[in-house]
């Protein structure tokens, strides 16, 4: 389960970068655990630090280095972010570091599908519109907050100008009521456990150990 995505008013964050890449988003060197949490220390690493894992210092011109935006939770992002291998992590440092949505005009299709799958939202707006957005975020210095109505689907200029968007429904729905793939596979549990008493009386050998099919005990 995670927070429940309805209607969502924060900082937003430019980073209008185009082809940033997985490796990117959450390095190699930064994945030492195998838990889905704690990698917000490492997103961006080779940007928002000047020195190695071990002795970090901040880059002070990197944008999430700078008030207000180490405090946002929105990010607005470039063409094709987050593109490369279908590294789950990169959703997960996001995440970790308090991002709840992802806007940009394009996403790695692997990286959208798992943004949904850990509870961040990702949003396609033309680049132009990206663009827009983040002349008004950086007009204001960051303080004039963005927000991103799920279930409208619509997100909201600091202008007030509204910009749709469109998600698919189940995504959309999952995220609105807190629920990832196996809460909602969970949904039809009872439907799979009566499938499955069927299935064994109608094919029972299919259900046996693999040692004990075709005369095998």
């Amino acid at each position: 389960m995670s927070a429940p995505f309805r209607v969502h008013r924060g900082i937003a964050a430019p980073l209008l970068r185009v082809n940033v890449d997985t490796d990117c988003i959450i390095p190699g060197s930064e994945l030492l655990s195998v838990a889905k949490s704690g990698f917000g220390d490492g997103l961006f690493a080779g940007w928002r630090y000047v020195k190695g894992p071990g002795d970090r210092a901040e880059n002070p011109e990197f944008v999430l280095n700078r008030e207000p935006y180490r405090r946002a939770t929105i990010l607005l992002a470039g063409r094709n972010f987050a593109c490369g291998s279908s590294r789950e992590p990169a959703v997960w440092a996001l995440r970790d570091f308090g991002f709840r949505c992802v806007i940009a005009p394009s996403f790695g299709f692997i990286f959208y599908a798992n943004c949904f799958k850990n509870g961040v939202l990702a949003v396609e707006l033309a680049d132009e519109r990206v663009e827009d957005v983040a002349r008004q975020v950086e007009a204001s210095g960051g303080r004039d907050p963005l927000t991103v109505d799920l279930e409208r689907c619509v997100v909201v200029a600091p202008d007030g100008g509204e910009h749709g968007f469109t998600v698919a429904e189940n995504f959309r729905i999952a995220l609105i009521e807190g629920r990832d793939f196996i809460d909602s596979t969970l949904q039809f549990e009872s439907a799979i456990t009566a499938f499955e008493e069927r299935d064994r009386r109608r094919r029972p050998w299919i259900h046996e150990p693999p040692g004990r099919r075709s005369g095998l005990a």
